[in-house]
């Protein structure tokens, strides 16, 4: 009996296992680095496709010849069928990031996430590649109808005159097309939608990063005690954190055991108000933080934390390591800033 166990799951991965080789676009992002890090912890050879417009391949070198590196634009195609042959997988996460591109250049944020996708799709189908797999984002909700979310929730853009929604707006044309380029071929592919992760060097354009700089500044380089911040919104707005190292053990459950066609959420169902997470940052500053609300952008969203009760159907045990990750961010931000002076 035991004998027959092994022989299915052997045949069950054999279409990955034969060829270890698997292309990550954007694979020197912030969950792109996290990503291909474990992928060679799990006994892949991950190809990392970037430009470095948002993230550094030098956070790779640590892996010496565990990691190729081949440097392109996504929305050339022939750069991503050059990088993907000898490939058995691909795993699609270069996107354009940062609530201010969104604003400032929604051209090239969908630019780069509409070809992006038809060019990884395409050379996908024309190498024939067992295992195709997109990273979405909890954004295409815009404001959730219902708390936790699943996700057959629907997906909205609310004002197409926003620029905002140039991101969620490339997200879900991704989404289509991967769903429907796919629908009918021989590729083992999935959709996973991260909600709100966070960790060190994971940017500026965000939250946790945006209050500690506004606390460096308020207190002249961490000299002070005490200070005021101005903030967006009422502070009463709700997300679910989830740190970068529990997302990528969610993201490599997709990739191992997820059903064919499906999509998963990638995060935690504990919502964290927006001044809870400032007293957070706040006393691990050791600094008192005294909070000003503002107006919240147009297009911005109340709430929002994802049902994950489909990534646990994987064998995901719910481990939340918000606390740890805070940690570490937080003391990675506040050298960083105080660096900059």
């Amino acid at each position: 009996m035991a004998i027959i166990i092994i022989i299915i799951v052997s045949r069950k991965w054999e279409n990955i296992l034969n060829n270890k080789k698997i292309l990550v676009t954007g694979g020197s992002g912030f969950i792109g680095k996290s990503l291909v890090e474990r992928l060679v912890t799990y006994g892949y050879s991950p190809i990392v496709f970037d430009n470095d417009s948002r993230g550094s391949m030098e956070k790779l070198k640590h892996l010496n010849k565990k990691v190729e590196f081949f440097e392109g634009d996504i929305r050339n195609k022939e750069d991503v069928l050059t990088a993907t042959k000898n490939c058995s997988g691909l795993i699609h996460l270069a996107f354009v990031n940062g609530t201010r591109f969104f604003y400032e250049k929604p051209e090239l944020v969908l630019e780069v996430g509409v070809k992006g996708a038809i060019n990884t799709l395409d050379v996908a189908l024309e190498l024939g590649l067992k295992k195709y797999m997109l990273a979405s984002s909890s954004e295409v909700y815009q404001q959730p109808s219902s708390i936790p979310t699943d996700e057959k929730e629907r997906i909205i853009i609310p004002d197409i005159t926003n620029p905002r929604f140039s991101y969620s707006g490339g997200k879900i044309i991704s989404e289509l097309l991967a769903i429907n380029y796919l629908r009918n071929s021989k590729i083992d592919h999935a959709i996973f939608r991260p909600h709100n992760v966070f960790g060190p060097q994971m940017g500026f354009e965000h939250v946790i990063p945006e209050i500690v700089k506004k606390i460096h500044v308020a207190t002249d380089g961490f000299k002070k005690n005490s200070c005021s911040i101005e903030i967006q919104g009422s502070g009463n707005e709700t997300r679910a954190f989830c740190y970068v190292e529990d997302a990528v053990d969610q993201i490599m459950l997709v990739f191992e055991h997820g059903k064919n066609g499906e999509i998963y959420h990638i995060g935690m169902n504990k919502e964290v108000a927006i001044l809870d997470l400032i007293k957070e940052i706040s006393n691990l500053l050791c600094v008192d933080v005294n909070i000003v609300p503002g107006s919240l952008p147009s297009g911005g969203t109340s709430r929002r934390c994802p049902d994950i009760r489909k990534i646990c159907g994987l064998g995901y045990d719910k481990k939340n390591n918000f606390d740890e990750g805070m940690k570490k961010t937080v003391k990675w931000y506040k050298a960083y800033y105080l660096n900059q002076n």
